[in-house]
């Protein structure tokens, strides 16, 4: 499964471009602002753009969202309906961390657990994983053995709690729970930063690495 990871906004959050080598159908993960910069990336890679799927609400994620959709007359995909009070205070956000106008909007699908999301012949199944977030999803192509985590972890680090609606133990559980059962060979794209495996969290990440691993 092709995808190229665009960095996006101040905070450098990775918007995730793929597409199905089949059809060329594409998706936009989290497409959180410098829209001309992305859909100059789309063009370049000469795929058709569909839909726009999101992991969560936070401005630097979703940012771009309301823009692409109405521009293109894309459907959105994600979160769940746990985010929608994230989604509201788009313009609120927007106006205190300095960005550009960000619109709300309401997603065309709302996501939850055991969700399918299709893009062209790929199927990218949803695990809901509260914690970052009440709504947060991430998404995961089993044959690729690839998913795409948002903020819930990074390489050597963890989602941060102390927003609204942020709950640590929660987070832990996700993570142990929805993310350790995808198989230490997965690779995983986070919202931020390098990519790693579940493996590699696994047995070196501070905050949940499994000591009984190896």
């Amino acid at each position: 499964m092709p995808f190229r990871i665009i960095p996006v906004t101040p905070f450098q959050q990775n918007c995730s471009l793929l597409w199905c080598e089949h059809t060329r159908d594409a998706a936009l993960i989290d497409p959180g602002g410098d829209v001309a910069h992305l859909l100059s990336i789309v063009a370049e890679e000469q795929v058709n753009l569909t839909k726009l799927i999101l992991t969560h609400g936070h401005l630097d994620h979703v940012g771009g969202t309301a823009e692409l959709g109405k521009r293109l007359s894309l459907p959105i995909e994600g979160p769940h309906p746990g985010d929608q009070y994230w989604i509201d205070q788009l313009p609120i956000q927007a106006a205190m961390f300095g960005f550009g106008a960000a619109e709300s909007f309401t997603p065309t699908r709302w996501l939850k657990q055991g969700d399918v999301v299709e893009v062209g012949q790929l199927r990218l199944e949803v695990r809901h994983c509260p914690g970052h977030t009440p709504g947060h999803v991430i998404l995961f192509e089993p044959s690729e053995k690839l998913a795409f985590v948002g903020d819930v972890l990074f390489a050597g680090s963890i989602g941060r709690t102390d927003f609204p609606g942020g709950n640590h133990a929660q987070l832990l559980d996700s993570i142990r729970n929805q993310l350790w059962s995808l198989g230490d060979d997965t690779r995983f794209v986070p919202g931020h930063g390098p990519m790693s495996t579940i493996g590699q969290e696994r047995a070196t990440n501070p905050f949940v690495a499994d000591r009984r691993f190896g």
